[in-house]
């Protein structure tokens, strides 16, 4: 039978235990217990953090845990899963914002690797980005234009270059993932880089590279040889 929280000494409660050894100190499933709150008549709090992380290999897969995925899990109900997501979102927005510096210069394939993966790498579908650039090859803003099969029926120069327009850039880097986690290209990868690199060398705003993701690798048309630009 769980131990319930409440029955633990006071010193052994996961808040008690932040407050006296800090945050960096607890457990993962201190942590999620800590905001979940409270258990079920027969599970505490704990035992609700330890069936959630055992639905995932590790702990960087919370990122990608959704809604259906937590309902699954016997004892946690819409305002526990709502208050989870929430601050998962959060953290991740607080991390985000810390790598999207003022001014930060794209000088090769490893930093637009580093600081934008993490929008879409463990998307469960592909997820197809732009990331704009001024004439100095500084970050002006990046965007998820399309979701689903990439390809050049789907994915339109015209969005691409109507968003360039818009913020003014003067170059930019396509970024897609593969699900997968292949990041060989394909066929229809070549064809859609391919179009978008004469689209921009049509409108005067150079595609700088497109890098494809996946299972914490990466695949760079630039680096390989594949793509050309002045």
């Amino acid at each position: 039978m769980s131990v319930l929280i409440k029955d633990l000494p006071k010193e052994d409660m996961p808040r008690e235990r932040l407050l006296k050894y800090g945050k960096e100190n607890l457990s993962n499933e201190e942590l999620i217990a800590i905001i979940l709150r409270t258990g079920t008549k027969n599970k505490s709090s704990k035992d609700l953090a330890n069936s959630i992380l055992k639905k995932i290999n590790s702990i960087e897969e919370l990122r990608s845990i959704n809604i259906n995925d937590l309902k699954k899990i016997k004892g946690l109900g819409d305002t526990k899963i709502i208050t989870l997501l929430a601050a998962l979102e959060l953290g991740k927005r607080v991390y985000e914002n810390d790598l999207i510096i003022d001014k930060l210069q794209i000088n090769n394939s490893v930093d637009i690797y580093r600081y934008f993966s993490k929008y879409i790498i463990d998307e469960k579908q592909e997820n197809f980005m732009v990331i704009y650039l001024d004439n100095h090859k500084q970050y002006i803003s990046h965007k998820i234009l399309f979701k689903g099969t990439i390809n050049k029926s789907i994915v339109s120069a015209r969005e691409v270059f109507k968003e360039a327009f818009l913020c003014d850039a003067s170059a930019i880097v396509i970024m897609h993932n593969h699900p997968s986690g292949i990041v060989m290209p394909s066929k229809s990868d070549d064809e859609t880089t391919n179009e978008i690199l004469n689209a921009g060398n049509a409108f005067g705003i150079p595609l700088l590279d497109h890098l494809i993701v996946g299972n914490g690798d990466y695949y760079s048309y630039l680096e390989e040889g594949n793509l050309k630009y002045e």
